[in-house]
């Protein structure tokens, strides 16, 4: 009897993955729960466990292949590896058609290659009828348009959102200049992955689609590096977690967003959608790119509830544990450059959202403190903000009122 390995569930709007890696391979023998292969989406790496104890007999999606969800992945036939002997030579010659050069691109969801010489290169999808008609009417370019439809077919609301997005000169990408024969010997070409890829592309809609602007200050980081110092130790005696500065700086940022709603709010279409709540994306730094693990309702937790989310987000995220349900619903987003040593920069906004904050690196500066030069240990701190939706003033109020928070911590226990 044989069992059906598929695509499992990949999360709220995400509907195909890439098959990153296969640990077993036709006739090995698989015990129930034990991994099977990673699959890997626009931002996290699901793992497909076996079903049953058994052999693995046939092996329907190749590595590199796109696969849609509940795609047929594996066979897997029960009984031990007597059984799997003999079923593993044919498994081997099914699966070869699907095996494909690395350089050769995967058609797109239906999870399988033809073979055939005309398909060297992959199709291109067929277009909704109703957008091909739009964008013959509107005499817009494909290319101009961001297909969101299976497979990377366009669909009508592509176009109409593409219409409705204020015409920009379509940047002139430079060729890429030929590399002498003893140069390209070392180098070396690596697809993008599917993660690195989205990043990209999220990145740069974000720089086209939201007017984004970038306002400064810096804040004398004295007053929470004494607290800190004074309570780390009964801190971590009584919670069980290390008090960091992030629990200081998300305690400052839901202050200033009661005060400045709309750097808490996104734009959908002609409306402004004001968030009650606050759910703080933590951006962290993995070995395969940058993600955003989000606390929800933040404005609820305690200085102890976060550092302890911030800490379980933070190991899920290094081991690549990351659920799409853990990165999604943001409303505001931290990111702390400072931990790589960065003195300043201007984060880019993580889309919808309508603010993002700059962290940066702690270090001893003089300053003017009442008609004397002292040193302090300073940050510099940077606040991206869409300006579709957020006025300078309100922006600067939010910088102001996150380093306020900051350089003197009592004014959050009094709502100050």
């Amino acid at each position: 009897m044989s069992t059906e390995v598929r695509v499992p569930t990949l999360g709220e709007s995400v509907t195909e993955a890439t098959v990153a890696t296969w640990f077993k391979k036709p006739g090995d023998s698989v015990a129930v729960d034990e991994m099977l292969c990673e699959l890997e989406t626009d931002k996290v790496t699901v793992e497909v466990p076996s079903p049953i104890a058994g052999t693995l007999s046939e092996i329907v999606a190749a590595e590199g292949e796109t696969v849609g969800v509940d795609a047929l992945l594996a066979q897997i036939s029960e009984g031990g590896a007597d059984s799997a002997a003999a079923s593993a030579p044919k498994a081997n010659s099914d699966a070869a058609p699907a095996e494909k050069p690395a350089d050769t691109p995967a058609t797109g969801g239906t999870g399988t290659v033809n073979a055939g010489p005309e398909d060297t290169k992959p199709r291109d999808p067929e277009d909704a009828p109703s957008a091909q008609k739009l964008m013959a009417e509107k005499g817009i370019d494909r290319d101009a348009v961001t297909a969101t439809g299976k497979d990377g077919r366009v669909m009508k609301e592509d176009v109409l959102k593409a219409l409705a997005q204020p015409k920009a000169a379509a940047p002139v990408a430079a060729p890429r200049a030929a590399s002498s024969a003893d140069q390209a010997d070392r180098e070396e070409r690596v697809k993008m992955t599917r993660l690195r890829q989205t990043i990209a592309k999220r990145l740069k809609d974000s720089q086209n689609t939201a007017a984004m602007l970038t306002t400064y200050n810096e804040v004398d980081m004295t007053a929470v590096m004494d607290l800190r110092n004074e309570y780390k130790d009964l801190f971590l005696k009584k919670h069980g977690v290390k008090l960091g500065f992030m629990s200081f700086f998300t305690k400052a940022c839901i202050h200033a967003l009661h005060e400045v709603p709309e750097v808490n709010a996104e734009i959908d279409g002609t409306d402004v959608v004001y968030k009650n709540y606050v759910n703080m994306g933590i951006a962290a730094g993995t070995p395969t790119g940058l993600v955003v693990p989000v606390l929800k309702d933040a404005d609820q937790m305690s200085f102890a509830g976060i550092e302890k989310a911030i800490a379980e987000m933070g190991g899920k995220a290094r081991d690549g544990k990351l659920s799409m349900a853990d990165m999604q619903g943001g409303t505001f987003t931290i990111s702390n450059g400072g931990v790589y040593g960065s003195l300043m920069s201007s984060p880019i906004l993580n889309p919808p959202q309508s603010g993002i904050l700059g962290m940066h690196k702690i270090q001893d500066r003089p300053m003017a403190i009442n008609g004397q030069v002292v040193i302090r240990p300073m940050m510099y701190l940077a606040l991206s903000y869409d300006h579709r939706i957020v006025d300078g003033k309100g922006a600067v109020t939010f910088l102001v009122r996150v380093k306020e928070a900051l350089e003197d911590p009592r004014r959050l226990l009094m709502d100050l």
